[in-house]
């Protein structure tokens, strides 16, 4: 398979990305590389190789699910402009 210019300016036209015509020629040549490899890729004999849903075979550590503060309010807090008894204080914004 291949992609003419023709091809790339209809892709970018239906995709809304204008492109300038000088840099049709070197995204048709990118396109046809891609399109190259996913050939190559074709040729791979997967025959006898189950599908895989997940490459991971074995269940991954989790922490424990808790909800903390963080432990470092105050941290957070010295970035603040302003700040009252452990809370941002921002100006109102709803009248």
């Amino acid at each position: 398979m291949s992609v003419t210019t023709e091809d790339v300016r209809r892709i970018a036209r239906l995709a809304r990305i204008a492109e300038p015509t000088e840099r049709l020629e070197a995204l048709t040549q990118e396109l046809n590389g891609i399109l190259t490899w996913i050939a190559q890729l074709d040729e791979v004999d997967t025959a006898g190789v189950e599908p895989m849903t997940t490459p991971v075979k074995f269940p991954l550590p989790q922490r424990e699910d808790t909800i903390t503060d963080g432990g470092i309010r105050d941290d957070v807090l010295a970035n603040a402009p302003k700040s009252e008894e452990g809370f941002f204080v921002v100006p109102k914004s709803v009248e």
